[in-house]
């Protein structure tokens, strides 16, 4: 099956595509918990290699409760890009209400050294009418 990127955002060369897709098996309507799988694929179109360092997730519910999430690297990793390459990681976000959002940013390493913020598009977290 092929993946659908819903969303995207570049910044200084460096694309990141975001799939969203809700997860009715992994939810429990019942107890208010929805849960949603993303797929992120970063693509670099710079001239230059970048290594991601950090993430930082800004995740807000239906409510408008938000939840800040940072950390290093992505599932684990700090995955290094060449010029033309690219890395898909695959995670979740579990909310109390059917609805939120996320956006965010990586921060990554240029070549030179230099420390760039790369732009996580706003995508939406929005479960079907029919899972509560």
């Amino acid at each position: 099956m092929k993946e659908l990127f819903q969303h995207a955002a570049v910044t200084d060369g460096v694309t990141v595509r975001v799939a969203v897709n809700f997860l009715p098996e992994q939810s429990r309507v019942e107890a208010g918990k929805w849960f949603w799988v993303y797929h992120i694929r970063i693509e670099n179109g710079s001239d230059q290699p970048v290594q991601l360092v950090t993430r930082h997730w800004r995740i807000t519910d239906g409510r408008g409760m938000v939840n800040f999430v940072d950390g290093e690297g992505v599932v684990g990793e700090q995955p290094l890009l060449k010029p033309g390459q690219s890395h898909d990681y695959v995670s979740g976000c579990p909310l109390a209400t059917h609805h939120g959002s996320m956006e965010g940013h990586y921060t990554m390493r240029r070549a030179d050294g230099k420390l760039i913020e790369v732009a996580i598009p706003f995508f939406p977290l929005a479960a079907p009418a029919t899972a509560g």
